[in-house]
């Protein structure tokens, strides 16, 4: 009878902290989204130029790399519960002040040491730290459908964040509110979620935790710094692989994708919320699809599978002459665009053992970062000038493609322990 006890305890407490970890990454992607539509408008409001604003975007991410390298390599040894609260309150930090004052000093210090996402997607220390902590708490087989659940739940929420910061400002300068403060108001209520996260985040049990029990499997010297071991040159890598996807990815982040629209089709934040709404809708939904494509192709066929033709598609956005058709093949690239998500980080907890999961996932996720951080600084430029602001479709899906033709090179002899079975 005690054993039973003890076995259900053990059971709800898996479920508290998976349903918790869900409860953080919605409400943090709907921050994401929210931002997303608007902080370009914000930040040009402010009167910073559209070169001001690459740059303070490439500081973002160089300065969510540095922190995320910290976080995410002692997770595991430090606890990730309390990396989780330090990079919630990092999140609370940065809204807060670029909610307060218009310095492009300030503002820059603030995107360096805090995290704040100009794209809409993850940054920071959270999904790393969360996917090893999830790891945790289910079973090996249902780790590709736990997570492609944990895919639509972001995907849904950046959807729902992006229409609801439309929605938000459409309200208020109807109200009459200047459509500066509009704007800063989605970024006060970006500051609001990460207080909330941080309340969650204090509710997590040891149950999300990894009991290190012997660090010899951790080799000496710079392995060892980064917390990883026997899964040093799998990492590295996929690390390599992973940058060069997000270069390309950040030529074309949310936030400049919803530039893109207003310049050259003079939408506004309002359409452009329930637009940004709907694809992240759709992007969401086909991840429950790519679990099931996993359990037949096997996970690294259905990253390259379906991320290879999405990159076609953002090449062919702005070739579109008309808005129906720029929309329509954004919609049909975002359908399939994401299936490689839920793959691709499936797959990386698979190929390293328990111990070094956080690590290894901060450490591809820094280099996803690393890469993205390189080249919203050279979008800005580009879309300074009317007639470049094609041209980061064009070089983003270029470099997408490469990716996914060297991953599969790369790994396609090296299956996770439960498709070798």
């Amino acid at each position: 009878m005690v054993a039973i006890r003890s076995a259900r305890r053990t059971n709800q407490l898996l479920a508290h902290d998976a349903l918790l970890l869900f409860v953080t990454r919605f409400i943090r992607l709907f921050a994401y989204g929210s931002l997303s539509v608007v902080l370009v408008f914000y930040l040009t409001g402010l009167g910073l130029s559209t070169s001001q604003t690459g740059v303070l975007f490439t500081l973002t991410l160089i300065g969510d790399t540095v922190i995320s390298v910290y976080l995410t390599t002692r997770a595991d040894r430090l606890g990730r519960r309390r990396m989780l609260i330090v990079g919630a309150m990092l999140m609370v930090a940065a809204g807060v002040t670029f909610a307060i004052t218009n310095s492009f000093l300030l503002l820059t210090i603030a995107a360096t040491i805090g995290v704040i996402s100009p794209s809409g997607n993850e940054v920071g220390p959270f999904l790393s730290i969360e996917q090893a902590a999830l790891s945790n708490v289910v079973s090996e087989q249902m780790r590709t459908h736990i997570f492609a659940w944990y895919a639509l739940a972001g995907s849904f929420a950046t959807a729902l964040g992006a229409l609801s910061a439309g929605f938000i400002v459409h309200v208020l300068q109807k109200s009459t509110m200047a459509p500066l403060n509009s704007y800063r108001m989605v970024v006060v209520l970006y500051a609001v979620l990460g207080a909330l996260m941080l309340f969650f985040f204090n509710r997590l049990t040891s149950a999300a935790e990894v009991t290190l029990h012997d660090e010899s499997h951790v080799s000496a010297g710079l392995p060892k710094f980064f917390g990883i071991g026997h899964s040093h040159g799998v990492v590295m890598k996929l690390s390599g692989l992973f940058a060069l996807d997000s270069f390309g990815g950040g030529f074309v982040v949310q936030s400049f994708a919803a530039y893109w629209f207003y310049l050259r089709f003079g939408l506004t934040p309002e359409r452009l919320g329930l637009i940004f709404f709907i694809a992240n809708l759709i992007s969401g939904v086909s991840a429950l699809l790519a679990s099931r494509l996993a359990s037949r192709l096997g996970l690294l066929r259905t990253m390259v599978f379906t991320h290879l033709p999405s990159n076609i598609l953002l090449i062919l956005i702005p070739l579109m002459p008309t808005l129906s058709l720029a929309i329509a093949v954004l919609f049909l690239r975002f359908s399939i665009s994401q299936m490689d998500v839920p793959t691709r980080q499936s797959y990386t907890m698979a190929v390293v053992p328990p111990q070094e999961r956080s690590a290894a996932a901060g450490i591809v996720g820094v280099a996803r970062t690393t890469g993205a951080a390189l080249a919203p600084f050279l979008a800005g430029i580009m879309f300074a000038r009317p007639a470049l602001i094609n041209v980061p479709f064009f070089i983003a899906g270029t470099l997408k493609i490469m990716y996914d033709l060297l991953l599969y090179k790369s790994f396609v002899a090296t299956q996770p322990s439960e498709e070798a079975r």
